[in-house]
């Protein structure tokens, strides 16, 4: 069984998400919070399977919640997916940044939000399409963009480095194994040893340090 809390300031949000998820045979809501410092906290006591998180809510919002529950060591097993109906602005990559598994817009069809909710769970991070094809790459082409090579970079095989920038690209282990023309486990396998080696806590982090290394072109 997943467990899910649910953290927005919205009552009919979250009324909507209960009722979404209630219908489920594999997920139960853990929790509600209102605002981002209810969820740390019920973080904390319930430790969910994920966290279904808004960006702007009262006291801290959601990046610093997001933060504050990558950063707990007993919270490892938690996942963070945000959810938000911004995209063009910094959000993303802070939201990534600072430990979420995924950024999904508000309007995402309720299928698709499940599917990721499973897939996060699971330990594969993801993006909206839009945020991975508009938002972190105007992000990385931004001149006061700095680099950031991650200090594990070099243990990398040029194989591994060349995985970690299709990630970046936004690419699943399907379309990295049809460019790279090598198997879906083949493909599975380099970008879980290049996780294991950055100590990535999961794909969407990939994508982060992938960016912060300069290993994808703006």
């Amino acid at each position: 069984m997943i467990r899910v809390v649910l953290a927005d300031d919205q009552d009919l949000i979250r009324v909507g998400l209960r009722t979404l998820l209630e219908n489920e045979d594999d997920m139960a809501v853990a929790g509600e919070a209102r605002d981002g410092l209810e969820a740390v906290a019920l973080a904390g006591t319930e430790r969910p399977d994920i966290v279904l998180m808004d960006v702007r809510m009262p006291g801290i919002d959601g990046i610093e919640a997001t933060r504050r529950i990558a950063a707990d060591p007993e919270l490892a097993g938690t996942k963070v997916l945000v959810l938000t109906t911004f995209e063009l602005d910094d959000y993303v990559f802070d939201a990534l940044r600072y430990g979420a598994s995924g950024f999904l817009l508000k309007n995402t069809n309720p299928a698709d939000l499940l599917n990721a909710i499973r897939l996060v769970v699971d330990g594969e991070g993801l993006l909206s399409p839009s945020v991975t094809g508009r938002v972190i790459r105007e992000f990385a082409t931004r001149p006061s963009r700095r680099l950031r090579p991650h200090p594990r970079l070099e243990t990398l095989t040029p194989r591994e480095r060349e995985i970690v920038s299709l990630v970046g690209e936004g690419l699943s282990n399907d379309e990295i194994a049809a460019r790279l023309v090598v198997s879906r486990a083949t493909a599975r396998t380099h970008v879980s040893r290049a996780m294991i080696k950055l100590g990535a806590r999961d794909r969407a982090q990939l994508v982060v340090f992938a960016y912060q290394s300069g290993l994808v072109d703006g």
